[in-house]
């Protein structure tokens, strides 16, 4: 800075030598905006300052000293010091929205890279690891992730998953029940070395991240824990998601062996019982003609009637089980005959509605989501069509008298998907 206002007066004498001091004042202005955009508001408004002096110094009568006696000099310096207060100040803002718009896209940035590594994981501990990682790379502090369940404990931490002590966990614990941070550089508790912060989402606390460094100072500034939060958001999103798979996974599995287990039974009763009574038959046929021993013809024909009721009762097993119409308060669902009553009174729904309610009542009290429900009922192809869905459960809600409030028979789960209430949720449904 004060090299460049020293520039500015050796040019400016140059030029006063030979054309006179009336331009010599632009001159100052350069390294008044040089200040600003290198070393901030300040340094910028104490190059104005020298500058002004500087001119004041040099160029206006009498020189070398700080007079001045024409009015005319007088206004030039004032200007001088008005132009450099005033540009120091814009440059300097300039500055700090630079620096400001820097931060905020270095932050998406790490927020964008840390999300894309999470989707790549397809299982809680997968996501912990990466978590774990990336939160240790971000903060330059170890890093772990703590499970609620069955009991508190680490799934992934930079240091040995058995270095955690019983206050450490309890620490965790706490953090996922309250809700908000406790540890080590926060006044909520000081029992361990850990900093744990909750990862929450729309159902309730998913985990505990906890971050520590080896000083024992807080694992990071102020000013980062916007970064943190949203961080953490994204193991959230990351932990719902991995867990929605699964339940989708298990109940694809479930529907699946019991589609299996029907064309099991079907084929046991179609293909088998035909032959026994075919062997029955010719049994009887044998007795009447008398062309073998009574006895064992007896015995045979015990057997082979004692085969034929065995494979009748697992012919009739799958059909007895899904005879028993679900009940759900006041309302009947018969998935065998695909009828709907309320209160003893028919609900007539379309083909799509009542798939809709059957697979509902076939998991009643679980989450289905949103893609699960349209793959199971539109097909693979309209899995992104959640209109569909939307539509469905507003006529099925609509017809049984339903409301979208969590007293309803179809309960919302926001951005998962919905489920049917469970028996204790329908008792209170029921009047009484």
């Amino acid at each position: 800075m004060l090299a460049l206002i020293g520039l500015a007066t050796l040019i400016g004498l140059a030029i006063a030598a030979r054309w006179g001091t009336s331009s010599v004042v632009l001159l100052y202005v350069p390294p008044v905006l040089a200040a600003a955009a290198l070393a901030g508001r300040w340094l910028a408004l104490l190059a104005a300052m020298l500058a002004t002096l500087a001119f004041n110094f040099f160029f206006t009568e009498p020189t070398y000293t700080l007079l001045i006696r024409n009015p005319g000099d007088a206004v030039t310096v004032a200007m001088l010091l008005l132009v450099g207060l005033v540009t120091s100040h814009l440059v300097a803002s300039l500055r700090v929205q630079a620096e400001l718009a820097a931060f905020h896209a270095s932050r998406n940035a790490t927020i964008a890279g840390f999300a894309r590594r999470l989707l790549s994981c397809s299982n809680e501990a997968a996501i912990a690891e990466v978590a774990t990682r990336e939160l240790a790379r971000i903060f330059a502090c170890h890093a772990c992730v703590v499970s609620p369940a069955p009991e508190p404990h680490a799934i992934a931490a930079t240091v040995g998953l058995d270095g955690f002590s019983a206050g450490d966990l309890a620490a965790a614990a706490q953090a996922m029940e309250s809700g908000a941070a406790i540890g080590r550089g926060v006044a909520r508790g000081s029992l361990t070395d850990w900093q744990f912060h909750p990862v929450r989402a729309a159902a309730g606390t998913l985990a505990a991240a906890g971050l520590a460094r080896e000083d024992g100072a807080p694992p990071f500034a102020a000013d980062r824990a916007a970064l943190l939060e949203n961080l953490l958001d994204q193991v959230a999103l990351a932990l719902g998601r991995a867990r929605l798979e699964s339940v989708g996974r298990e109940n694809i599995v479930l529907r699946e062996r019991d589609d299996m287990r029907s064309a099991l039974l079907g084929s046991i009763g179609n293909d088998i019982r035909p032959r026994l009574h075919a062997i029955a038959a010719g049994l009887r046929k044998l007795q009447r003609a008398g062309q073998a021993e009574a006895e064992t013809l007896h015995a045979m024909a015990g057997e082979t009637a004692r085969l034929t009721g065995f494979i009748d009762n697992l012919a009739d097993l799958d059909l007895a089980q899904v005879q028993d119409p679900v009940i759900v308060g006041d309302l009947a669902i018969d998935l065998y005959r695909r009828t709907v009553s309320k209160r003893g009174a028919a609900v007539h729904l379309t083909p799509k509605e009542f798939t809709v309610l059957a697979e509902l009542a076939r998991n009643r009290g679980r989450v289905l989501g949103h893609r699960y429900l349209l793959r199971a009922v539109w097909g693979p192809a309209h899995e992104d069509h959640v209109d569909y869905l939307r539509v469905a459960i507003s006529a099925l809600r609509r017809k049984l008298g339903d409301s979208a409030d969590d007293a309803g028979l179809i309960v919302n789960e926001p951005a998962v998907g919905y489920r049917l209430t469970g028996s204790e949720e329908a008792s209170r449904l029921t009047p009484r």
